[in-house]
């Protein structure tokens, strides 16, 4: 047998590798240690020092590498293979049988279907991608964020420092758990309970706040710019999915986490796979009486369709998979004081109420602020100022008061609120529109309405303009960087603050103008961040109409609305100049939409607002979709299971002739495409004398 001494260089250095992958997988993925800490940094020694006398033989998959040098220019944005798309949600057993009613329609009745039960942990989407390396393993290329679900941030440096994530898998593991050497795994990054409590504590220590939930601290941790502090934090990374070219790589998703958990990758052990809804019940009773046990957060549990080729016959909506939900646990809730009202005012001019509360703690979030909605609110809750209320918070929701709360403990206010007849920002008149029950600024130059814009305009789902936070849109509107509060006590878009000294910008456009002096004379602003922030705002510029769209802030115009908006019209002029009845030819435009959009476009500010854009070099065209005219003002109701086409399938083969798809059947509906186990829809066309039609009925219409 060789001895130590024996061996080459490169030969004492593999080994050592091999140990040390071994016992870290040992000690982060297993929670299982054979080394003490004195040991593995006695092994950890012996190889940088190997690796510091022969430099050639370093590699980017070394135990050693997983703290490097930081990103030199921020994180750079990068393209997901597949969307990262988010879940619809149930709360309660009727929604839930809803869903799952929902999915064994959309497939054949001769079909079960089992399903997989993992628990939804309460952290940062993260994907990895796994390229091919010698000798037949496979090593980490890159880890992006989530994003805005169609590109991430590359923070792969920040993700070598996280030990439950393999820098390099095995050639026998690979062939073990059945994987290729390239591949893409997606899971969530969170922050162990006990790591953010030690967190705090450093923190507190030093005289800065503490964190406020374990989610954002983990979120804010990934994307810090020193791997060190990343690696401090001990995040940890829990597998779920796994991909090829951006395709399920195995038939089950019960497959794919084993193949997971035996490449070495860290695996939720706590997933269950079940025939029926009733054993989904079952598991969610167990999970929350779990909850409070777990060194984690967790907020529901996510239920997939175990099959991949089922998830594949049920697709997706805009915006979420068919074959997956989130259910969401009840809302945590406390008692606290309502001690003031405070009045904010969003980009449309909404003024919206705000309870400041004694602070309290609700599911490891320390809760200062709730909101209260409208005026109507206040009315039918009956509160006051001093009153104690029953306060909830679950998942992203804003914090809400349920009821006050009254007994000798909890003695009434005695102070009533009072709403603001003028804008607490510029005191201009409140205006209330009859049928609404909002009140609204409808001052354009109100200061907290163009911040509120400016904020929308910058955020992940819009123009993506990284580094135009509230702090830096406060003082490019004249306001203290300090006067912006933290993120628990925004609830609207745009929260008021006193203007101090002479604006830089006051409108969207302006924000094409700006030059690398007038950022540098802002508090806290050099000229790397400068030049960062003008290279963000011009690559902004190719955003594409339908981002533009969705940032012009049109009432009722979301992503999806937009999308079909900038394919349907191809660029903002035709957009800009179209009736009521050009916009209501659009898939999924209604007459409530196409007023809105003609209301905007009837605004002066607004209309120069679009010119002003366009002559900044922004792209406000699309590649207009080509539609048939052969179904033109028909429109077309699914139901039921077609033998060869999916429903999005044929809803876009539908539109694409012309044809408008319907939820809901009705006089007006031209035909209803019926197949395998057809509802209640079937039996109201039948009862309204509405043609029907089987997929071969669809086909040979759409091909005349």
């Amino acid at each position: 047998m060789s001895t130590k001494s024996q061996l080459s260089p490169d030969q004492q250095i593999e080994a050592l590798r091999e140990d040390l992958r071994h016992h870290e997988h040992l000690y982060y993925v297993l929670d299982a240690p054979e080394w003490t800490d004195a040991q593995y940094d006695a092994r950890m020694n012996e190889l940088r020092n190997l690796e510091d006398a022969h430099p050639e033989l370093v590699t980017p998959d070394s135990p050693t590498q997983r703290v490097g040098g930081k990103p030199k220019e921020g994180f750079a944005k990068v393209a997901h293979s597949r969307p990262m798309l988010s879940l619809e949600n149930a709360y309660n057993e009727a929604e839930l049988r809803s869903w799952a009613d929902r999915v064994a329609g959309g497939l054949k009745a001769s079909e079960t279907v089992k399903y997989v039960c993992e628990l939804k942990l309460d952290g940062l989407s993260l994907a990895l991608q796994y390229a091919a390396g010698k000798n037949g393993e496979a090593v980490l290329q890159s880890g992006v964020t989530r994003g805005d679900g169609s590109v991430g941030e590359d923070v792969t440096t920040n993700v070598r420092t996280i030990r439950s994530v393999p820098l390099h898998i095995s050639a026998a593991k690979l062939r073990s758990a059945g994987l290729p050497q390239q591949f893409e795994v997606r899971g969530e990054v969170v922050l162990p309970q006990k790591a953010f409590e030690k967190m705090n504590a450093e923190r507190e220590a030093v005289g800065m706040a503490p964190a406020a939930n374990p989610r954002n601290a983990a979120a804010g941790t990934i994307r810090t710019l020193e791997p060190n502090v990343v690696a401090q934090r001990r995040l940890e990374y829990f597998a779920y999915f796994l991909l090829s070219a951006g395709e399920p790589l195995l038939r089950e998703q019960s497959a794919a986490l084993e193949a997971l958990r035996k490449a070495g990758l860290l695996v939720n052990p706590h997933a269950r796979t079940v025939n029926d809804i009733d054993a989904v019940l079952k598991f969610i009773v167990e999970a929350e009486e779990l909850r409070e046990k777990l060194p984690y957060e967790i907020d529901g549990i996510v239920i997939k369709v175990d099959a991949v080729a089922q998830q594949t016959r049920l697709g997706f909506t805009g915006k979420a998979p068919r074959w997956a939900i989130a259910y969401k646990f009840p809302a945590r809730a406390a008692i606290t004081k309502l001690e003031n009202v405070l009045f904010q005012v969003g980009r449309t001019g909404k003024v919206t109420p705000v309870a400041a509360l004694a602070p309290v703690n609700i599911g490891g979030t320390t809760v200062k602020r709730a909101t209260l909605h409208n005026p109507d609110e206040i009315e039918r809750l009956g509160v006051r100022i001093g009153d104690y209320v029953s306060v909830e918070r679950g998942g992203d929701v804003i914090p809400k008061i349920t009821e006050v709360v009254e007994d000798k403990l909890h003695p009434r206010g005695t102070k009533d609120i009072v709403f603001p007849s003028a804008c607490p920002v510029c005191e201009s008149e409140l205006v209330r529109v009859e049928g609404e029950v909002d009140w609204r600024c409808v001052n354009a130059s109100c200061p907290a309405r163009v911040s509120g814009e400016l904020l929308h305009w910058a955020s992940r789902g819009v123009m993506n303009i990284e580094g135009l936070g509230e702090s830096m849109v406060a003082q490019l509107l004249g306001q203290s960087a300090d006067a912006v509060g933290n993120e628990e006590e925004v609830i609207e878009d745009g929260a008021s603050a006193a203007v101090i000294r002479e604006p830089i910008i006051r409108s969207i456009a302006d924000l094409y103008r700006l030059t690398q002096d007038q950022l540098v004379s802002l508090d806290r602003v050099g000229k790397k961040t400068a030049d960062a922030l003008l290279a963000q705002i011009e690559r902004s510029k190719h955003a594409g109409l339908a981002r533009v769209i969705v940032g012009l802030g049109i009432r009722f115009v979301g992503e999806r609305t937009a999308q079909l908006l900038a394919e349907h019209f191809g660029d903002i002029d035709t957009l800009r100049k179209a009736k009521a009845e050009d916009l209501e030819a659009v898939n999924e435009v209604g007459p409530r939409v196409a007023e809105a959009i003609v209301d905007f476009f009837g605004v002066e500010k607004n209309v120069a607002l679009v010119k002003d854009l366009q002559q900044l070099g922004l792209k406000l065209t699309a590649e207009k979709k080509i539609v048939g005219t052969q179904l033109a003002d028909q429109t077309f109701v699914l139901t039921g299971t077609l033998p060869n086409l999916t429903r999005d399938d044929a809803k876009e083969r539908i539109e694409a002739a012309g044809g408008k798809v319907s939820g809901s059947v009705s006089k007006k509906t031209s035909y209803v495409v019926a197949g395998d186990e057809a509802g209640s829809k079937l039996d109201k066309a039948q009862q309204l004398g509405v043609r029907i039609l089987d997929e071969a009925g669809l086909l040979a219409l759409l091909a005349e």
